[in-house]
């Protein structure tokens, strides 16, 4: 039986956890109401407009419909993200995994090596010069290969791996797999939860990045979404040639809510769909090894 002190600190729990959740809420629908004043409303009721009178969509028709840069913005983020993240999770895969090998000659060098590229960069102008010698300036495959590996998330994998037992992989050593195969049909089955987290880890890096395309690209129809939202929110309008902007134009910070409600809300959708794995992931790939 819970007694009366016990269930009073329940219910102190739950309320500041309500409390918290509503403070965690309350940007994101102060964000998503702006999105939807009119300029009447705006005019009459100042900035902050936590419930509107009247839904007002005129921000959300000139984002989605009226301008022609967002829908290539956001093909252009598709891309980064779908295949930058496969080619992520390969690439992070096959060297994790040669990390984790105990027979792998220099392995402790390769891991030194790895773990200084953690704490220290070359630096902006000479990643500059480098992608515009190797000819990636202005092109997608900026926004790619660039950020092909990442040491920590190479260490996480690579820690997931090492808690694997050895004997499957003996077993199938003796059987004649190659360790292609063995990596194939046994490590990565079992390591699901891993490359779902670091799936996710590089999936959000992707969608929410937008300073290599700020310096690299110089054609706007290549500019991801990120990109775009940032140029709005610094400008307060929609710069695209081909809108027509006879009619009447919503509040700048309308506009702005707006944009970043539809450069979120897809990254929002998602997550619920693999979280499960996203804690299960972490916590083993961070306290094995």
């Amino acid at each position: 039986m819970i007694n009366k002190r016990e269930k009073t600190t329940q219910w102190l729990i739950y309320i500041v956890l309500v409390l918290v959740s509503l403070a965690f809420l309350l940007p994101f629908l102060s964000v998503l109401s702006t999105s939807l004043v009119s300029e009447k409303e705006w005019m009459r009721r100042g900035a902050f407009i936590l419930f509107p009178e009247e839904l007002d969509w005129t921000a959300y028709r000139m984002v989605l419909f009226d301008s022609t840069l967002i829908w290539g913005a956001y093909q252009v983020t598709l891309f980064r993200v779908l295949v930058g993240t496969a080619l992520n999770l390969i690439v992070t895969a096959m060297l994790a995994y040669s990390l984790a090998r105990r027979e792998l000659p220099g392995k402790n060098i390769a891991v030194t090596f790895i773990f200084i590229t953690m704490i220290f960069h070359g630096g902006l102008i000479p990643s500059y010069l480098l992608i515009k010698y190797i000819g990636l300036q202005n092109s997608l495959w900026v926004l790619v290969l660039p950020s092909l590996v990442s040491a920590w998330n190479t260490f996480i994998m690579r820690n997931f791996f090492m808690s694997i037992p050895i004997e499957l992989e003996e077993s199938a050593v003796i059987d004649g797999a190659s360790p292609a195969k063995v990596l194939m049909k046994i490590i990565v089955p079992l390591s699901m939860p891993s490359f779902a987290t670091i799936g996710l880890f590089y999936g959000v890096y992707h969608w929410n990045e937008w300073f290599q395309a700020s310096i690299y690209l110089n054609d706007t129809h290549k500019y991801p979404v990120q990109v775009f939202m940032r140029n709005i929110l610094l400008s307060g309008s929609l710069q695209d040639e081909q809108m027509d902007l006879t009619n009447e134009l919503p509040p700048a910070d309308t506009l702005k809510s707006a944009v970043i409600m539809v450069s979120t809300l897809p990254i929002l959708l998602v997550y619920p769909f693999i979280q499960k794995y996203f804690v299960k992931g972490t916590l083993v790939g961070s306290v094995k090894g």
